[in-house]
């Protein structure tokens, strides 16, 4: 009887080897070249698509995504030059005007730069020129910041003719430079309009800790505005409306140009 041994030994390394499936082939194929109006659709959408931001593990986020759009929405820029005018009335010697003058000045302030550039972003959303009242996509800044150019230029002629500071009349003035930078900037390049805006206000209190009779309180509340421009900043790149570089860039301009236009007499 011949014994089978053919289990004594184990399998070659050099016997056949299983076959495997053949994998389609994979040419380098040239690309479809991509049509202008589909190039400017999918940059106008990118930071749509970004902001559903997730963690590396898709594990939602939805209560840190909620703080960050809130910020967003509470610093929005329209509302910038009116906190501005809340803080000039009652943190500096214009804290002795009388109340019905602060009412008053406060509601056309509050006029030229909300209401106004408000209504027209809707009117411009409703005739289809641009498509997110946030105004995220970098070609649908144009025109909106020609209105804010225009609402802060006219806010400081107003408040010049009826006999402010000219510390005043400069913050404002400093906002329309730093909106016409942005508007340079923008043809070519992204800059966070928020970060901007609150570093005109960070400036703002700068100058006024320097001036006659300050509050007592401006101290406290400049760190509240610098507290708020990082938590602004923070909320920026978390929604990833911005990169790093973006919110830098916002903050570097709007400090500068509202701080170094608020020495001008």
């Amino acid at each position: 009887m011949k014994l089978d041994t053919t289990s004594y030994y184990p399998a070659s390394p050099l016997g056949d080897e299983p076959e495997l499936p053949e994998e389609p082939a994979t040419g380098n194929f040239p690309e479809e070249p991509v049509k202008p109006e589909e190039q400017e659709e999918q940059e106008n959408s990118e930071y749509t698509e970004m902001s559903e931001f997730s963690d590396p593990d898709d594990t939602p986020r939805p209560v840190i995504d909620a703080i960050a759009r809130i910020a967003s929405w509470v610093l929005v820029p329209l509302m910038m030059p009116l906190y501005g005018i809340i803080l000039i009335f009652s943190l500096s010697i214009l804290s002795f005007v009388p109340e019905a003058s602060k009412w008053a000045f406060t509601a056309i302030v509050a006029l030229f730069n909300m209401a106004v550039p408000a209504i027209l972003v809707l009117l411009l959303k409703r005739f289809g020129i641009v498509h997110d009242i946030g105004l995220n996509g970098r070609k649908e800044r144009l025109i909106p910041y020609i209105i804010t150019i225009l609402c802060m230029g006219g806010t400081a002629w107003f408040l010049h003719s009826k006999g402010f500071p000219m510390w005043v009349t400069m913050f404002y003035a400093g906002g329309a430079v730093a909106g016409v930078i942005e508007f340079l900037i923008n043809f070519k390049w992204k800059i966070s309009a928020h970060c901007a805006a609150i570093a005109g206000i960070v400036a703002l209190l700068v100058h006024m800790t320097h001036n006659p009779y300050p509050s007592p309180y401006i101290t406290v509340w400049l760190v509240v505005a610098i507290f708020c421009a990082g938590l602004l900043g923070s909320a920026r790149l978390w929604l990833r409306r911005h990169t790093l570089a973006q919110v830098l860039a916002g903050y570097s301009v709007g400090f500068l140009a509202v701080y170094l236009m608020m020495f001008i007499h």
